[in-house]
């Protein structure tokens, strides 16, 4: 049953995966003008004259002078067929290669926030909810609610400048001087290493302190049912009552969550990347927004939604082996 759960989930990405490529491709033709306009601007801002001839040229290269459903065609037929997101206007090189050597630290370094995410906010919220209104409850509460409230890039200026002051040594950037620019060797991977707390954990801050709070209200709800009351009068044991359900139905909406955590941990270390100086994605997007360099914007964006889709499909897949209620209701509509 819980195979045939699993190719209902995969039937409907198609249609899925379809939409949220239109979309995509729909978003970042929004704003006014196009790659062209802009770098005709700056030329001109420049003092450069640029003839129409020229411009005109530059959009039958492009394409840009096609109708939308033209270019979608095309684009999504490059993506199927060749694996091709395009090629971006600003680096003059295909997306998949702009993309391919910031890609690969974004996921790493996105990927040890959700693991840290996890195990902090795991334990501290079964804490909190266990021992309700104590001291450290109350601490756990307000620091919860300091992650929520502060930016993460204010949290990592904060940090530099502590740090900075202290020790006279900077934050900023994942690698020592000496390995910018070279290529990947197992020194510059150790080097590496040291420098990966810091964005771990300020991107992480703030997703770990929403589901401390997720946890802790979660988990209190399940401790009042009766079944948990009905469990301690029989006289079994605090530990083995806690952790044989009331955690693990607590844990449902975490499991839920994985779709939108991973692609907001990405999309939220863009100008955290900016403030440390990090050699991901996230700065390279911005830069692809600002230059209406559509297809790499879009790379980046339907990457971001395929990371969405997937997380949900994989929280299905987790809440189904969790419960099998769930199995059988999405199996049945």
């Amino acid at each position: 049953m819980l195979l045939k759960f699993i190719g209902y989930r995969l039937l409907q990405l198609i249609p899925l995966l379809f939409v949220v490529s239109i979309l995509v491709f729909f978003v970042i033709q929004l704003p006014p003008g196009d790659f062209i306009t802009t770098y005709v601007s700056e030329l001109e801002n420049a003092g450069i004259a640029v003839s129409e001839s020229h411009i005109q040229h530059l959009r039958d290269r492009y394409g840009l002078d096609q109708p939308f459903f033209v270019q979608y065609a095309s684009w999504v037929q490059n993506i199927i067929f060749h694996g091709d997101l395009g090629r971006s206007f600003n680096w003059a090189a295909p997306v998949s290669e702009v993309i391919s050597g910031r890609i690969g630290i974004t996921m790493l370094i996105a990927s040890l926030t959700l693991l840290f995410t996890w195990a902090v906010a795991l334990p501290i919220g079964i804490f909190s909810a266990v021992r309700q209104y104590s001291v450290f409850d109350y601490i756990f509460t307000f620091i919860g609610f300091i992650g929520l409230a502060i930016p993460n890039f204010l949290i990592a200026l904060i940090i530099l400048f502590a740090v900075f002051t202290t020790t006279g040594v900077s934050l900023t950037g994942l690698f020592s001087p000496e390995f910018i620019g070279e290529p990947w060797s197992f020194a510059k991977f150790l080097d590496m290493l040291p420098r990966l707390w810091l964005p771990v954990v300020v991107v992480g801050t703030a997703s770990t302190a929403a589901l401390i709070r997720v946890t802790r209200a979660m988990l209190l709800d399940e401790l009042q049912k009766q079944y948990v009351i009905t469990a301690r009068a029989k006289g079994v044991s605090e530990k083995k009552l806690l952790f044989k359900y009331p955690v693990r139905v607590a844990i449902n909406p975490l499991i839920s969550t994985i779709g939108w955590t991973l692609p907001t941990i990405i999309g939220g270390e863009i100008i955290v990347s900016i403030v440390l100086n990090l050699p991901t994605t996230g700065p390279m997007l911005l830069r692809a927004l600002e230059f209406q360099d559509m297809y790499l914007a879009g790379g980046f964006l339907l990457i971001i939604s395929v990371l969405t889709v997937i997380g949900t499909l994989i929280s299905d897949i987790l809440l189904a082996w969790l419960d099998p209620r769930i199995r059988f209701g999405g199996v049945e509509e």
